[in-house]
């Protein structure tokens, strides 16, 4: 029997087992029966199911895109289903699933001779914890929680009542995820001077020039940035036009996630070139307590900044270009989810240097032992 002469509720069901969009995309365009099918009412729960399967939890990925300064984080808010949210879902989602390829390297990078490939369920478990991380960082990194603010015991319970909405192994997932960001954005996104002294040997190891570091950091004029931006993904970068038909043509969905990662960057530029235009010692940020702070500033950023960043800025100068872009609250004004995480873990009455040591044993966090 030909599939398309199939039932409909028969076809509906092979919509629905299709893992991702592009799957989806691809099964409409084989023939005008599943082409009307996927036309008709259906097509935005088939694009739900798929985002669900690639993506999800599509649950957290909607508190993180609907929050916003006129309602608490932590509040449980619903959405409808519409081809907007679909679009913003399928952005952060995007940005998810590279951390799902970064995670391993990161996490093994010693011993990585138990280096391997996460499961199915690692990566949702992955993807859940960035969603959360961000949803934090949204919330409570931003102008209106300056460094002031901090400690301020008001503040400090507000940050505590978004974390209390998880378990202590949930908590123990995300902050396994912040441990691999961290990873990155101290070694890739602004190393120190024993790093970069350490690579730049590893690279040229006949080169004996003695590096030269600048131990200040000097933030460039912001007229020089306009070609070196973040854009923000909750906004749709489909033409009006063309938001109805978006999700019809797979061409058009490549678009959809990659292209609001833009920047104009030189591709060969590198933070180890030398020459007498550049020293590789002005690419370091300094030793170990100066380059702890500017870590700690660095953190507040959310997943899809560092990965941006990672991706584009190349050299120092352009990372610090768009960290003066964000405003003075950012600077030496660290990060709060460690100190919140503390708060929740001593309310609940557990060790934290137990709750620690686990997720450095693999016994809690993304990837336990016993795989």
């Amino acid at each position: 029997m030909l599939t398309y002469l199939f039932p409909t509720e028969l076809l509906l069901q092979i919509f629905q087992s299709c893992t991702s969009i592009a799957d989806v995309l691809n099964l409409a365009l084989t023939c005008r029966r599943f082409h009307g099918i996927f036309a008709s009412s259906q097509k935005l729960p088939l694009l739900a199911y798929a985002a669900e399967a690639e993506y999800g939890p599509l649950k957290d990925i909607i508190q993180l895109v609907t929050q916003n300064s006129s309602q608490p984080a932590h509040m449980i808010r619903e959405a409808p289903l519409s081809m907007n949210l679909l679009q913003q879902i399928v952005a952060v989602g995007r940005v998810a699933k590279k951390w799902e390829e970064i995670y391993p390297v990161k996490k093994w990078k010693i011993d990585f001779e138990d280096r391997r490939l996460l499961t199915d369920d690692e990566r949702y478990t992955l993807r859940r914890a960035i969603y959360r991380l961000w949803l934090y960082s949204r919330s409570f990194h931003s102008p209106f929680y300056p460094r002031a603010s901090r400690a301020v015991l008001g503040v400090v319970r507000e940050r505590a009542e978004l974390l209390h909405n998880w378990s202590t192994g949930e908590l123990a997932e995300m902050e396994d995820t912040r441990l691999v960001i961290r990873e990155v954005v101290q070694n890739h996104i602004c190393p120190s001077n024993g790093t970069i002294q350490r690579k730049f040997h590893k690279r040229f190891p006949e080169n004996a020039q003695s590096l030269s570091f600048n131990i200040h950091l000097n933030y460039p004029p912001l007229h020089g940035s306009s070609d070196f931006h973040f854009a923000d993904p909750y906004r749709s970068h489909t033409p009006p036009h063309e938001q109805e038909t978006f999700f019809l043509d797979p061409s058009k969905h490549d678009r959809l996630g990659a292209g609001y990662l833009t920047g104009s960057t030189n591709k060969y530029a590198t933070k180890f070139r030398s020459d007498l235009y550049h020293d590789p010692g002005i690419e370091g940020w300094g030793d170990e307590i100066p380059h702890y702070y500017v870590v700690e500033d660095m953190l507040k950023l959310d997943p899809g900044q560092v990965i941006w960043l990672r991706e584009n800025a190349r050299l120092k100068e352009q990372v610090e270009r768009y960290v003066k872009s964000i405003g003075d609250w950012f600077e030496n004004n660290g990060e709060t989810f460690g100190q919140t995480l503390e708060w929740v873990i001593n309310e609940r009455g557990e060790d934290l240097d137990a709750f620690k040591d686990a997720i450095c044993d693999q016994e809690l966090g993304i990837a336990k032992t016993g795989f």
